[in-house]
């Protein structure tokens, strides 16, 4: 029996995944950030080499057994960072051949039964990826946030629902219920606290506090709605440009959505689905279910070219099978 590995190196958590050829899961670990850019490439190695030593231990394995391995890695978004990324994997001594893409690939491969199209990421951040049928082409915007002009994940949300309560206060902008709720969450005594906290930094509105513009729209706040109706015409921006790069726009091919925002249902799903259609009308939504570590075992098994179409949706099933026996779901 042949054992492969998979990690999902996060800016926020890391997870490991041990799965045999079948795609039954034998072990699993999870620890904090790897992302270089939050941890740096010491933090990167040292996250490698907790969670891949103890899902090691959890399947009773050693790193020679391990066939091949995947790496998903938040934060390795340009060409020269992957002499240093590989670097770091290679700390863990492994034996078998390895591969290391940006986190949000990992994500296409778990969520997309073809193996290509595109990954639309909304979590803390949003990101999008894609690949070509033949795997050769890939496509990405720069994961940069509103600094480079990409929106929208929770934190980009939030930083737009602070300016329309901001807005509210300085007449600039309507009322909205948004000031209640964020009065409420913060603990401030009323807008104007608010707002002097939040510019302070005596209170925060983190990128955690995303839920709530969702709640507020609704209950039918219209300013609510509007952010939201933003935030997926943002994403499905992300994803035209990628379909441009890949020529995309004549295809039948899938979109993953990745991420916790995508939770908030058709208030965000619609927008993007519409503003994606302007452009590419084969493209069909499908919201990624599995952990994305999946799609980073998936790409360990490809490194010896392993018939991924039969062992997926056995190693989607036992992983989720897995993490809810284990208290991780």
């Amino acid at each position: 029996m042949r054992y492969f590995l998979g990690a999902d190196i996060g800016a926020s958590k890391t997870h490991v995944l041990i799965a045999d050829e079948t795609g039954q899961v034998v072990g699993f670990s999870q620890a904090g950030p790897g992302n270089h850019e939050v941890v740096g490439y010491d933090g990167l190695r040292d996250v490698l080499r907790t969670t891949v030593g103890q899902a090691l231990a959890m399947a009773q394995l050693s790193k020679e057994q391990i066939a091949g391995a995947g790496f998903g890695v938040a934060g390795y978004d340009w060409p020269p960072e992957k002499e240093s990324t590989l670097a770091a994997i290679a700390t863990l001594g492994l034996t078998a051949p390895v591969e290391a893409v940006n986190d949000t690939l990992i994500g296409l491969l778990a969520g997309s039964e073809q193996g290509w199209g595109i990954a639309v990421v909304s979590g803390t951040g949003c990101n999008c990826w894609g690949w070509d049928r033949s795997r050769r082409r890939v496509g990405q915007v720069t994961g940069a946030s509103l600094f480079m002009g990409e929106a929208a994940g929770a934190s980009e949300l939030i930083m737009k629902a602070i300016h329309a309560v901001a807005y509210e206060w300085t007449r600039r902008g309507p009322a909205t219920q948004l000031t209640p709720a964020f009065v409420k969450y913060t603990g401030a005594r009323d807008l104007s606290d608010l707002l002097q906290g939040l510019n302070e930094g005596h209170l925060t509105l983190p990128p955690t506090a995303a839920p709530l513009v969702f709640e507020v729209a609704v209950a039918g706040d219209p300013v609510a709605i509007e952010l939201i109706h933003w935030a997926g015409c943002e994403l499905g921006e992300l994803a035209k440009a990628v379909i441009r790069q890949l020529g995309f726009e004549t295809l039948a091919f899938e979109v993953v959505l990745v991420g916790s925002l995508f939770n908030g249902g058709p208030l965000l799903i619609e927008p993007l689905q519409a503003t994606i259609h302007t452009l590419a009308p084969g493209a069909r939504l499908v919201r990624l279910k599995a952990p994305p570590v999946v799609g980073a075992v998936l790409l360990g098994m490809e490194q010896v070219h392993l018939d991924t179409a039969t062992a997926r949706p056995r190693l989607i099933a036992s992983t989720q099978q897995f993490l809810q026996n284990n208290g991780r779901s």
